[in-house]
């Protein structure tokens, strides 16, 4: 197989060790299981070539944007060839009058960010890391623009996929809607890799606002501030981003960032519009969390200041991962009813202190999810069960109330035991999909849905 891979892609096909466990771990906590073969195709017809060659002898293709998923999605659970994107990061077509972008999908979200600076556009979607567009329409990405841009599924109009046999289709066109056949955007959005490989996208984007304004307020106790967010929601007030961090992080951050917040729980908050709207959003939403005990508002007074903010919200991951030297995160979400939101972040943070685990609660509360940090050392065996039993608890607390065992993270093989508890029935539907469009199994086997 090597052999005939670099026939086809020169020295872009290897089978070099330290490539090959480069490929196999990722930001999982799940132990490293590496591909047999990496390649680095760069164009949509070298990756329907190696795909017709896997196909035809029933290898397994595991597709690999920048490895940051953290559910285990890259690993090799079969062996088989890691195809990696990277070196297709070409931005094909900018149309600023209609507002879209077109790209090949190992455009980094930082790389996009920087080639739209100035231009009066951005692209809304933003994970905390630097991840490649491509694996965001994998894994149906979100981020802290979700409350008001929404996740990928929203702001893709269509891609280019390469099918399990090699074939390569586009899934719809350029118009901002269409009432014509199945859709098969939103199928492939989120699809882990396991019915095609993603090899260009076109994109929505949008204006930048007139006007943006940024705040941290913190609050005596998580409940006041989980309850100043939903309040803010259900009020209908356009907020860009509301972000909680837990006393936990605040204190991470903190350490990592070299800030002096108030180490209590926080709402990281964004208004943007026309002047007269933001001030508006703001006279509203002060008055809310005044009502709910906030001690008032840290407003960020320049551009350069609000970015910091943000940026420093983004590093609240890692901020986490420094308080343990050596450690790895294990990093788990769910997503709720906004209406049940407090609810769950309260039983959880009682769960977290009886568990005696070190970790912090974060997350997009304004679309009811969030998320646990929790710093594990490699060899912590210990710790990593107990964290998986919290997890467990975490999961089955966030259906139990109607919501979902990930926002965002995705499936992988870390969720994968819960999804015919949260499906049911429709898993039997999912599976007849699979079978339709790989065959074989060849597209990222057994990831997402759980073997028979």
């Amino acid at each position: 197989m090597l052999t005939e891979l670099k026939r086809l892609l020169g020295d872009r096909a290897t089978g070099d060790d330290g490539v090959r466990q480069e490929h196999g771990t990722g930001f999982s906590y799940h132990q490293s299981m590496p591909p047999d073969i990496v390649v680095y195709p760069r164009s949509t017809d070298e990756i329907a070539a190696v795909v017709r060659l896997c196909d035809r002898h029933q290898v397994p293709i595991i597709p690999f944007g920048a490895g940051t998923s953290v559910e285990g999605h890259i690993l090799a659970l079969r062996g088989g060839v890691c195809m990696d994107l990277r070196r297709m990061n070409k931005v094909l077509e900018l149309d600023f009058e209609d507002m879209y972008c077109s790209i090949e999908s190992g455009v980094t979200r930082n790389q996009l960010d920087n080639i739209l600076e100035g231009s009066g556009f951005f692209f809304p979607v933003g994970p905390g890391v630097n991840a490649t567009i491509g694996g965001m329409a994998a894994t149906r990405a979100s981020g802290t623009n979700a409350v008001k841009y929404g996740t990928m599924k929203d702001n893709v109009l269509s891609l280019t996929v390469v099918l399990p046999n090699g074939q390569i289709i586009k899934t719809a066109g350029k118009a901002k809607k269409s009432s014509t056949g199945y859709d098969l955007t939103s199928l492939f959005i989120g699809s882990e890799g396991t019915l095609g490989i993603i090899a260009e996208l076109t994109i929505k984007l949008q204006s930048y606002p007139e006007f943006s304004k940024a705040a941290v307020c913190s609050f005596p106790t998580i409940d006041e501030a989980v309850k100043t967010a939903i309040k803010i929601i259900q009020q209908g007030i356009a907020i860009a981003r509301v972000e909680l961090l837990d006393a936990f992080i605040m204190n991470a951050i903190n350490r990592y960032s070299a800030m002096d917040y108030r180490e209590e729980p926080t709402l990281f908050l964004e208004f943007n519009g026309s002047s007269k709207t933001v001030e508006e959003q703001i006279r509203s939403v002060e008055k809310i969390a005044l009502e709910l005990g906030t001690a008032g508002f840290l407003w960020e007074k320049d551009e350069l200041s609000r970015k910091k903010m943000w940026t420093v919200r983004t590093d609240a991951a890692p901020a986490v991962a420094a308080l343990v030297p050596g450690a790895k995160m294990m990093s788990t979400d769910v997503c709720v009813p906004i209406s049940r939101l407090a609810k769950c972040i309260n039983e959880t943070q009682t769960d977290l202190k009886n568990s005696g685990l070190m970790a912090g609660i974060l997350g997009h509360v304004g679309d009811g999810n969030f998320h646990l940090a929790i710093p594990i050392l490699p060899d912590d065996h210990a710790t990593l069960e107990k964290a998986k039993d919290l997890n467990e608890r975490l999961v089955r607390r966030a259906l139990a109330m109607e919501g979902t065992c990930s926002g965002e993270h995705g499936i992988g093989i870390g969720k994968q035991r819960y999804m015919d508890l949260e499906h049911g029935k429709s898993i039997d539907l999912m599976r007849t999909i699979k079978q339709a469009i790989d065959p074989n199994n060849i597209m990222n086997p057994g990831k997402m849905l759980p073997d028979k």
